[in-house]
């Protein structure tokens, strides 16, 4: 669903929100688009369980328990932080995925970092026997096809495509089925430029560019200056935005039109990647810090 912003820009210039947030109750955005054609693959391999990594906020993993339950597959979720075992009950992201049946395995940061190599996935099948392997984030070339389905013929109005940036397969699944005369704007989360090589390997055309001023520090970071915008945002068309990924992006793509990035009469899209659970662990780290929460409606 395309939902219109009508908030009056300069140069005529009109912005729309993409609503993927709203695609599943839980299975939200980007990762109900990655997780579909995995599915079907490991459902077409007889495979029984999903394996996957993530943080202690990971909308992916979230998403990975439900599709998982939804799907009849078991689930284990190899997290990020061995001090994280004794607090799932206070988190409310591995406490969700937990109660979809998720089993964790909880890894050393240190460890954490060996998730690509052969012997520590060796490690894990002697552990807990075959599985399907989901990568962290869940880009791999089947997510990138769902991410494909994303843009609609009724988008071909659009002369920017514009999304956040986690580890690039949204992005490149969007850059393969934009028009030629669309230009697609990737705003990454993440601090670096290490991304453009990963998007690379999936992206088959020339037609992204990276925008890397709106990560606020890095992945997870936030200010005070990003919790109003995302608040402000709530009050004036009542759409939730996460504070990780898509709040980061409306915010650059609205701060670029006020610098005159974009031409006159310029027509934007903007992708709304879901992520919304992601909201409640950030608000108790805020109020632990005494500072404002983020408003949603989930």
């Amino acid at each position: 669903m395309n939902q219109k912003i009508h908030t009056v820009f300069p140069n005529n210039i009109s912005l729309t929100i993409k609503r993927e947030d709203l695609i599943h109750p839980f299975i939200s955005g980007n990762k109900y688009r990655k997780l579909k054609y995995n599915l079907l693959q490991a459902k077409a391999e007889n495979q029984e369980t999903l394996l996957t990594f993530g943080g202690a906020f990971s909308n992916h993993i979230a998403a990975v328990a439900y599709a998982g339950k939804e799907s009849g597959f078991k689930t284990i979720g190899i997290i990020r932080g061995d001090e994280l075992i004794d607090k799932i009950e206070g988190n409310p992201t591995l406490k969700f995925a937990q109660e979809n049946g998720m089993q964790f395995e909880f890894v050393s940061r240190e460890d954490y970092r060996l998730k690509s190599e052969i012997s520590f996935l060796d490690n894990l099948k002697a552990k807990f026997g075959d599985f399907y392997l989901v990568p962290e984030g869940g880009t791999n070339e089947l997510a990138v096809r769902g991410c494909e389905e994303i843009l609609t013929p009724e988008d071909a109005e659009f002369n920017y495509v514009c999304c956040a940036v986690g580890t690039g397969g949204t992005i490149s699944g969007i850059s393969n089925s934009a028009l030629p005369n669309q230009k697609v704007l990737g705003f990454p989360a993440l601090k670096g430029d290490f991304l453009k090589d990963e998007i690379r390997i999936f992206a088959k055309n020339q037609n992204w560019e990276l925008i890397t001023d709106y990560h606020f520090g890095g992945y997870g970071k936030v200010n005070l200056e990003l919790i109003a915008f995302i608040n402000q945002f709530f009050d004036e068309n009542q759409i939730p935005l996460d504070p990780i990924y898509t709040g980061k992006m409306v915010f650059g793509v609205i701060d670029l039109i006020r610098k005159d990035y974009f031409p006159e009469n310029s027509k934007i899209l903007l992708i709304h990647t879901g992520g919304l659970q992601g909201i409640q662990g950030m608000n108790m780290k805020l109020m632990n810090k005494n500072l404002p929460i983020i408003k949603s409606n989930v």
